[in-house]
């Protein structure tokens, strides 16, 4: 089995780029774009000057428990940039989704729960939801990791889609969202003098 056809069987049709797609970013993209493979693991990952993206990580059955995840974590982390992935959100029917999620945080991993990521599958015409989850050295905003992930989605995701798929991805205003933290939103100002009085109780 070659290495695309690893992470065929193991990633949701939804989720796969195709064979084409991949070995064109290996080709035209080679500065950035990297294939790291071995006898029981495929590693996918673009690594940008201020950030690394896993764009796919796949251990064989036969591999778990034994910390090869670990190890090629570890690898990329010793780089000293932030590494960002996108998961699927734990779907309690599917226990995979629940131990990628576990193994992630395992790893320091934290999920940006402000950004949002929905975007429409070419292969299968649904809406496909993800979470973005994100490791630093430092400490490092979420507004920081939307701006790499827009970054990544236009760099790697939709890289010459139309003539790939023979249609285009949404734009990345329409897949990444951002939502402004609580204390940056704008507050309701207390204006006395636009505040009806209350009348005094009567006794």
């Amino acid at each position: 089995m070659n290495w695309y056809e690893k992470l065929n069987q193991y990633f949701p049709i939804e989720e796969m780029k195709s064979k084409e797609h991949m070995e064109l970013l290996l080709d035209e993209k080679s500065d950035i774009y990297h294939k790291d493979e071995g006898e029981n693991h495929v590693l996918m990952y673009v690594e940008l000057p201020d950030f690394v993206f896993i764009d796919y990580l796949f251990v064989s059955k036969n591999a778990r428990g034994q910390g090869l995840g670990h190890k090629l974590l570890e690898k990329l982390k010793e780089k000293g940039k932030p590494i960002i992935l996108e998961v699927e959100p734990v779907d309690y029917d599917d226990t995979d989704t629940e131990k990628r999620q576990r193994f992630y945080k395992r790893e320091g991993f934290e999920h940006a729960s402000s950004i949002g990521y929905r975007r429409r599958s070419l292969a299968t015409n649904q809406i496909n939801e993800m979470e973005i989850l994100y490791w630093s050295p430092t400490e490092e905003s979420e507004e920081t990791i939307y701006e790499n992930m827009k970054k990544t989605y236009n760099e790697i995701h939709t890289y010459k889609d139309s003539e790939l798929y023979g249609k285009s991805y949404q734009p990345a205003s329409e897949v990444l969202t951002l939502e402004e933290p609580e204390e940056l939103k704008p507050e309701m100002v207390n204006d006395e003098s636009s505040v009806t009085p209350r009348e005094p109780a009567s006794e």
